[in-house]
């Protein structure tokens, strides 16, 4: 039964340590992690030293910088622009190579800005995601083991032409049982636009992110999302998965992601 995503070690001088549990298998490789799991724990690094400022994320990108084992991970935070009102922040994830040397795997940069009142001014680019019946088949990898598995995922019906749209909800905590906030929460299961939006059969086709970018005009709350995704896939191999995200009280920002598109042998 898995429990959590990732599970805390002894620190490591600079660097937190994490063990990788099955929840992070990717359903493209279970000897990899999902882009979901590595996004998550890396913005749980950026909230964590981003404690006390009094800024807040506004945008959020991975770069995956080469497969993710599922296996032991090292993460540290630092901050590359300081600012009492902008500041850049970055996370990195790193693993143990077999002669003993660390690579550097994934990588969040976030913008954090300073809050202030614009109530009066709040606008929303689109009304909120209603909920409705799911259907019996949630997505092309059902019964895949490992990251599938910790995350409720109810496919919507829409109609031909439209946007795919799935309400995705983390059914286990992001490390052990400590707190996990709704940005963490939202960063569990955001990566998972590209296969909602899956412009081609995955059947015929691998397409795998090489990012993901998220851009949040206001915070996430609760643990409930609706993702609206659409993939473009160019004549040369190169795709593009954009999506409208929504928790309970409506629209709270975009994500983007870039495809390496392959046919399958």
């Amino acid at each position: 039964m898995i429990e959590s995503l990732f599970r805390r070690l002894p620190a490591d001088g600079e660097y937190q340590v994490f063990e990788s549990t099955d929840g992070t298998r990717s359903n493209w490789d279970p000897q990899i992690q999902h882009g979901s799991p590595p996004l998550a724990l890396l913005t749980r690094a950026i909230e964590e030293l981003a404690a006390g400022t009094g800024l807040r994320v506004g945008r959020l990108t991975l770069d995956i910088l080469g497969a993710i084992p599922v296996s032991t991970v090292r993460v540290r935070a630092r901050v590359d622009r300081p600012g009492a009102r902008i500041s850049l922040m970055t996370a990195e994830m790193l693993t143990d190579r077999p002669d003993g040397t660390r690579r550097a795997v994934a990588r969040v940069t976030a913008w954090l800005l300073a809050p202030s009142d614009t109530g009066d001014a709040a606008t929303d680019r689109y009304p909120p995601l209603v909920e409705g019946e799911a259907m019996t088949v949630a997505h092309p990898w059902e019964g895949a083991p490992g990251y599938l598995e910790t995350v409720s995922w109810r496919r919507q019906f829409t109609a031909d032409g439209e946007a795919a749209v799935s309400w995705l909800s983390p059914l286990v905590p992001l490390v052990d049982a400590e707190p996990t906030t709704p940005l963490q929460r939202l960063a569990m299961v955001v990566d998972s636009a590209n296969g909602i939006g899956a412009a081609v059969d995955p059947r015929r086709f691998v397409f795998m992110n090489t990012d993901t970018v998220v851009h949040l005009h206001r915070l996430p709350e609760g643990n409930d999302f609706g993702l609206r995704a659409r993939g473009s896939i160019g004549p040369d191999g190169v795709g593009v998965t954009t999506a409208e995200i929504f928790d309970r009280a409506g629209f709270i920002g975009t994500s983007a992601q870039t495809l390496l598109v392959q046919r399958r042998g």
